[in-house]
């Protein structure tokens, strides 16, 4: 029934090639341009089943109850249980695919899937909202490789969260379409089996008309070797020239993107120029390894181009593992050439992750009147939304009416045109980190108009852009002098609530929603205070709809905030001019052209302030004053301070605060008082003092006191749930700990390239990981995970067994009748690095475990979970155990044990 299929759709094939007819089942050996491997049209789609907003990391797939979709077989007859169709139940469907034209190198197909009109969605998002349009099916096809020798095939999935290839799976996929890190694949000739997941998610598709999946597959042939990804429709990525075709380069960092499509290691060596190109330089040591299938970006600095033509061609000199015989990879680029200095432009720069990243930057206008070269200028951040670039012509011109801003306007890309992670970890440090490059810029172009003071922004951002506002105010408070927030998003679980979920045991969801608290920027807008906030929005918008912004105008009001918000009347989400209203266009002069001699840090100055924290890892200071450390993880910290002006009292009430640190200006405090105990404070020096309480009681503690204490201490970057393993500085490395690893390795390698335009380095070499500056992903299996750097640390793998050390109490987890074991935990590595581990039992219970290391936002992974197969079916409510460490690396309080 297989080979029928086959040969019939070979058939119409050949009906679209008129010089190549078929006789029989023998296809001509004159046919040249034949395609030897192609898509089936025909697929068979099962589906759907109740889904909650980016529960997908979760699994919580009804049809894991059955052994998988992977292990089903097509029965017209088979119905399945689902809380979304009629009568309760689902059948199986055949679905029509859309195909490519016939061609011997390509083949594309795609499903776009609905399940109309058997399913009631507008009933379901009268009762549940955009919740009610989440949903998970699958579907099936095939690839056919006709061709007598085995194929080396590239599959790009998108819009696809999960998927099979005959009898792998993958969890990751790419989700949003980047195509920044499809799969090889080495397929032998004949039939090979495709399993989809299908996610409906609204935060990603929208929620406005039917939640249709609209999945597109794209196979491509290819060489083994080192292969090239674009950037886009360029090789290399590249800053761009200012001046004329004579002019410096805005940045020397350049990255081109390359893949290893062999079967084996490849090693790159260098860079070399073919023409008359200045020195080239690896950032990272060479030779840089790309195992077996990996995608890894190659960063390099060059410190000019030909003059005489722009263009810029190199060659990437690499070698197979073993031989000595070095090869070629040639590439080419021509950097955009601007007649001016004044016009915005992309420079490129270094995330602190180690890639190269790029913004675009808008110097002040020379016709403005903004104080000359002495001056010293805010930035003007612009964030812009999901699925948009920042050098899209919309975002770039966006301000283009305003040409007399007194400011540094910068356009970061975030990495990604999601953000990487909507602007929170990965994405947030690529702003701050395009902010430190300016000066860097001023010295690279030799630029001879006002400074920039890196340290006071004005934040703006639509949509996707305006949620990442939010962060930035609830976060970043003492950078920021003003903000305008513009048809955003109060937080995700606020855009599509999370009401579609599996039902978990009460504990279970509280873990979930604390580890997502710090995103929640509704409970964080007394950090906002005393900083000028403008909220813009159109009434007719569909997308993110007004009540968020008249929300968070009301958070701010009740936070004693100051806010303005201006809801445009008949406007959409877009509209050209939504960046330069009437309001907004008096709010950006008011605050970037009139100069300001605010003091902050000044006591005396403030009154009162709070300061709320939900994961002081990612959170900066507020008024100097810095939360370091939470008494207990999952709960909010708050500081509240008043000063007494006939007094100069300063007082300090604080909920849930194990930690902070005060800064220098507070020495002229005649008294300080915290939590109503005096303290007596010696400011020796400018530098800030460090508060510990301790049994209750407050002291003073510098560095060194807390580094000898000899208690382990969780500090910095190591702060948050599994999502910071995502502010590493350097390429994360992932270590395979044991025989069966290196198919999980390889997702968790591809999915950081995907999602986050990451750098990794596989290896097994355990030691030189640890020696390296980035972040370690260990994967191991069974007991093959070294002890780590806390040889007594809380959680304890045995030869058959876990155990988790609570304070004295062990709890001990061994594997159920089907030995699926799996866990997903921190770990701590020297100066504020991070361990992440992904274990299983065995290989199965490793599948389980890799899916929750984090990809996309919102899905609420606490610090650590320990899980078994029923997480598969049953979602968070599967998970045997959960929760947060403390600051001594210890089980918090708020931890969930089965």
């Amino acid at each position: 029934m297989l080979f029928s299929r086959f040969w019939a759709q070979l058939t119409q094939y050949a009906s679209a090639l008129p010089s190549l007819p078929l006789t029989g089942q023998q296809v001509p050996s004159s046919a040249p341009n034949f395609p030897e491997f192609a898509f089936s049209d025909q697929w068979q789609i099962l589906g759907p089943f109740q889904l909650g907003t980016r529960e997908a990391p979760w699994s919580s797939d009804p049809l894991e109850l059955y052994g998988g979709f992977h292990s089903l077989e097509y029965d017209v007859d088979a119905k399945f249980r689902s809380a979304l169709a009629f009568n309760g139940s689902i059948s199986w469907l055949n679905h029509t695919a859309k195909l490519s034209d016939p061609d011997p190198y390509y083949s594309q197909v795609n499903l776009d899937v609905d399940f109309l009109p058997s399913i009631d969605w507008p009933f379901l998002q009268d009762v549940y909202g955009w919740a009610g349009h989440q949903w998970l099916g699958w579907a099936r096809g095939e690839i056919f490789v006709q061709s007598k020798e085995p194929k080396t095939l590239i599959l790009d999935f998108r819009n696809v969260v999960e998927y099979w290839v005959d009898d792998l799976r993958f969890v990751g996929g790419d989700f949003y379409g980047y195509g920044r890190a499809p799969l090889t694949l080495h397929l032998e000739p004949g039939i090979h089996r495709v399993d989809v997941k299908l996610v409906g998610d609204v935060r990603s598709a929208g929620g406005i008309g039917s939640p249709t999946v609209d999945v597109g597959l794209i196979l491509r042939e290819s060489l083994p070797g080192l292969s090239m990804l674009k950037n886009g429709n360029e090789d290399i990525l590249m800053a761009d020239v200012i001046g004329d075709h004579f002019g410096p380069l805005t940045s020397p960092y350049m990255s081109v993107t390359v893949r290893n499509d062999a079967m084996h290691d490849v090693y790159v060596h260098g860079i070399e120029g073919m023409e008359d190109v200045c020195k080239i330089e690896l950032i990272a040591d060479s030779p840089i390894k790309l195992v077996s299938t990996q995608t890894r970006p190659i960063n390099f600095r060059i410190a000019c181009i030909p003059s005489y033509n722009r263009r810029l061609i190199l060659h990437i000199k690499w070698t197979f593992e073993g031989e000595k015989q070095q090869r070629s990879l040639f590439l080419a680029g021509r950097p955009k050439v601007h007649p001016e200095i004044a016009p915005s432009h992309r420079f490129t720069f270094l995330h602190p992750s180690g890639i190269v990243s790029w913004a675009i930057l808008r110097p002040p206008s020379v016709h403005a009147s903004c104080g000359g070269a002495n001056a010293s200028l805010p930035v003007m951040l612009s964030l812009h939304g999901a699925g948009v670039n920042a050098n899209d012509d919309p975002l770039v011109h966006m301000y283009d009416p305003l040409p007399d801003l007194c400011t540094w306007l910068l356009l970061p890309q975030g990495t990604t045109s999601w953000a990487g992670d909507d602007w929170h970890n990965w994405g947030f440090a690529d702003v701050e980190a395009a902010i430190a490059a300016i000066p860097d810029w001023i010295e690279q172009v030799e630029w001879q108009g006002p400074g920039v003071d890196i340290d006071r922004w004005l934040v703006t951002g639509h949509s996707n852009g305006g949620q990442g506002v939010w962060y930035a105010l609830s976060h970043r408070p003492d950078k920021i002098i003003a903000a305008a927030a513009l048809s955003g998003y109060s937080s995700i679980q606020n855009y599509v609530p999370y009401t579609s979920w599996r039902t978990a045991d009460p504990a279970k969801e509280g873990i979930l929603q604390a580890a997502l608290s710090t995103y929640r920027h509704d409970l964080l807008m007394e950090n906002a205070k005393d900083i000028p906030v403008l909220i813009q929005h159109g009434s007719k918008d569909t997308n993110v709809p007004a009540y968020h912004s008249r929300l968070m105008d009301l958070r701010l009001f009740e936070a004693g905030g100051d806010s303005r918000y201006f809801e445009i009347p008949d406007e959409p989400h877009y509209w050209d001019g939504v960046g330069t209203t009437k309001p907004l266009r008096y709010f950006l002069r008011r605050f970037l052209n009139v100069p300001t001699d605010e003091d902050r840090a000044n006591p005396s100055q403030l009154r009162s302030f709070t300061i709320v924290v939900a994961d002081p890892g990612d959170m900066g200071p507020k008024n100097g004053v810095q939360v370091q450390q939470l008494e207990s993880p999952g709960q909010l910290g708050k500081m509240k301070f008043t000063f007494d002006p006939l007094t100069w009292a300063c007082v300090f009430h604080t909920t849930n605060v194990r930690s902070f640190s005060l800064p220098h200006p507070f020495d002229i405090c005649d008294a300080l008082i915290i939590d109503r105990q005096a303290m007596n404070i010696k400011f020796t020096t400018t530098q800030n003092e460090r508060l510990v309480r301790r049994k209750g009681m407050w002291m003073v503690e510098n560095e060194d006191e807390s580094v000898n204490s000899g208690k382990l201490q969780r500090q910095g970057r190591q702060l948050g749930q599994l999502d910071s393993i995502l502010r590493t500085h350097g390429a994360f490395q992932i270590v395979r700990h044991s025989n069966g690893t290196q198919h999980v390795a390889l997702q968790i390698s591809r999915n950081l390239a995907q999602y986050f335009a990451g750098d990794t380095v596989v290896t097994d070499d355990y030691a030189e990981a640890l020696a390296s500056t980035g972040n370690v992903i260990s994967v191991a299996i069974g007991d093959s995970l070294p002890p780590g750097m806390a040889k007594d640390f809380a959680i304890q793998i045995g030869h058959d067994s876990l155990s988790i050390f609570d304070h004295g109490v062990e709890h001990r987890y061994w594997p159920t009748a089907s030995q699926r074991l799996a866990a997903i935990f921190l770990r701590p590595l020297p100066d504020e690095r991070l361990e992440l581990v992904v274990w299983g039992l065995n290989p199965e219970s490793l599948d389980v475990a890799v899916r929750l290391v984090p990809i996309m936002t919102g899905s609420g992974q606490p610090d650590w979970v320990v899980m078994d197969e029923t997480m598969m079916w049953k979602g968070v409510d599967g998970t045997l155990a959960m929760g947060f460490f403390d600051a001594d690396w210890q089980i918090s309080r708020h931890s969930y044990f089965v």
